[in-house]
């Protein structure tokens, strides 16, 4: 004899987990079904079912006897579906803007990018003493710091230090000429 779902929705409201099983059981498809139609996406109806019959258990305690089992069943998958929809619109107006600031920050750091790879390419074409001394400004070594670490004067830290500047500007010019 088949049990009918009321009296099995009110045995599950009591925490009867055997119960519980046989309504999932009856009603996973339709449930499937209805949040399928409602999100129009497999995965989507898929995660929203999940949720359902993870929240299904407390939400028994609301159950009313006096109403269908279905009818009830088929109100908490539809506002399911709105908290859903809900929060996705919610997420998508906080979300708004931050692709393009996103983009704009993806494109920064290529061109930061860029310009440190000219550099480190440009560095090997200078003599090893101007090399070595932009190497230990670059690392923000202070002029006395990069002396002491060189053994050499602070003045000549700051020669070389334009001396470079000297040849990657002009190397700048050669490369961004037509």
């Amino acid at each position: 004899m088949m049990v009918e779902d009321q009296q099995l929705a009110a045995a599950a409201a009591a925490g009867d987990a055997e119960a519980f099983s046989a309504l999932l059981g009856r009603h996973y498809d339709r449930v499937f079904g209805l949040a399928y139609r409602m999100t129009g996406q497999r995965a989507e109806a898929e995660d929203l079912t999940q949720d359902i019959c993870a929240a299904l258990p407390d939400k028994m305690a609301h159950y009313q006897p006096s109403a269908r089992f279905s009818t009830w069943l088929y109100r908490v998958v539809v506002n399911a579906a709105h908290d859903r929809r809900r929060r996705a619109a919610t997420h998508n107006k906080a979300a708004s803007g931050w692709g393009d600031w996103e983009l704009d920050r993806q494109a920064a750091i290529a061109e930061t990018n860029s310009q440190i790879d000219w550099l480190t390419g440009a560095m090997r074409g200078l003599p090893d003493d101007l090399r070595d001394t932009l190497a230990l400004i670059l690392d923000e070594v202070t002029h006395a710091d990069a002396a002491e670490i060189l053994q050499v004067s602070p003045g000549t830290i700051s020669w070389r230090v334009s001396e470079a500047k000297k040849h990657l500007r002009a190397l700048k010019q050669q490369e961004d000429a037509p």
